[in-house]
């Protein structure tokens, strides 16, 4: 279940032009014509997640306009080494450089420590003569533990576990409480679809994140994840008949599947539509072949962290780690900052339409 995890443990805008004599890797730019090799290490490499694959240069530049450098390392013409990074330069919000905003996990991925160490160089030039604020890596894992330049931040966690092939068998590994508000849904007679177009699952989730006082992504955002990922990006509605309950956009990688981005209708609290989702999810997920359901990370103390451990996820703390540059603090855009509490508050009482129209010119410089 944690080859990543266990990878990581047995370790403690321009190409780098690191040479390859004496067995050094070269840094370089990803271009165009290195994509599928890209993704094909990233497929391999233990210590590699879905949010390292190439498609994110696309999403996050088309989306968002961000630039980015995604670096790789190669030796012989074999990839060693990937490291996906963006630059968000806001008045609000700070300059950073980092790996890999809008996901959940980052950092180096390698396969030897010389990719590692020049993958790291790279990072830490390009930050310097960007005059970033701070460097961030979203790693599972401490990359750099002894390292002082290096300053960790416990704030998220992560939730994986381990599901079979036997629905049954994954439905009671889920405690009791939770599993009752799962059976819940099922007798109401919810039940889902999957959609092509991200129109419904858009409205469930910009209604849910509206409830909870936070800026809407745009629908450009989802149309792009959809069309980049494809198969691997799957749009899932909970519907009671014709009415819209819930909806989640997963991603697949590997033997994994990701709920990454999800919400309901104020129905949804009505039928367990929310918990109902996820199982059902977890059903379909689990008869395609995965083996891990990711729910992703949360933050300490937030609803979020408390829904997933009812469903018996052991948190797991993220380690990320930052590398002050022109900063002199590690960076705090969070929402249980108390500076962001009156404006969650205002938010939650602006008009939904409004809410939509302003939201995604805010949340694509959060990161």
């Amino acid at each position: 279940m944690n080859s990543m995890v266990d990878a990581q443990e047995a370790r403690a805008g321009h190409d780098v032009g690191i040479t390859t004599a004496g067995g050094v890797p070269q840094v370089r730019l990803m271009r165009p014509q290195d994509m599928a090799r890209w993704d094909a290490f990233v497929q391999t490499c233990p210590d590699a997640t879905f949010f390292h694959r190439a498609g994110w240069k696309s999403v996050i530049e088309r989306a968002f306009g961000h630039k980015t450098w995604f670096y790789l390392a190669e030796l012989d013409g074999q990839i060693q080494g990937v490291l996906p990074l963006c630059q968000i330069k806001s008045a609000l919000f700070g300059h950073s450089l980092s790996s890999l905003p809008f996901c959940v996990y980052g950092g180096v991925a390698a396969t030897s420590d010389q990719a590692r160490i020049a993958l790291d160089s790279a990072a830490h030039a390009l930050a310097t003569e960007l005059k970033a604020g701070h460097l961030e890596y979203r790693n599972v894992l401490p990359a750099h533990p002894d390292d002082p330049t290096w300053h960790a931040k416990p704030l998220y966690v992560t939730f994986r576990k381990a599901i079979t092939a036997d629905d049954e068998a994954n439905l009671n590994a889920i405690p009791r409480k939770q599993r009752a508000m799962v059976r819940k849904g099922i007798k109401a007679g919810l039940t889902g679809e999957i959609d092509q177009t991200i129109d419904r699952f858009f409205t469930a989730y910009s209604t849910s994140v509206h409830r909870l006082g936070t800026p809407v992504f745009s629908k450009k955002y989802f149309r792009i994840l959809k069309e980049v990922f494809a198969d691997d990006c799957e749009i899932r509605v909970i519907v009671k008949g014709d009415q819209l309950i819930a909806g989640v956009m997963s991603f697949y990688f590997r033997d994994e599947v990701v709920p990454y981005y999800g919400g309901g209708m104020p129905a949804a609290r009505e039928f367990a539509g929310n918990d109902f989702m996820y199982w059902n999810l977890m059903q379909f997920a689990a008869a395609r072949g995965c083996r891990v359901f990711d729910f992703g990370r949360s933050k300490l103390g937030t609803g979020a962290y408390d829904f997933k451990k009812n469903w018996g996820f052991e948190p797991q703390p993220l380690a990320y780690e930052y590398q002050l540059h022109a900063s002199t603090a590690v960076p705090d855009n969070n929402p249980l900052n108390p500076k962001y509490q009156m404006f969650i508050k205002l938010w939650q009482k602006m008009p939904i339409a409004l809410a939509n129209f302003i939201g995604p010119h805010i949340v694509k410089d959060l990161g």
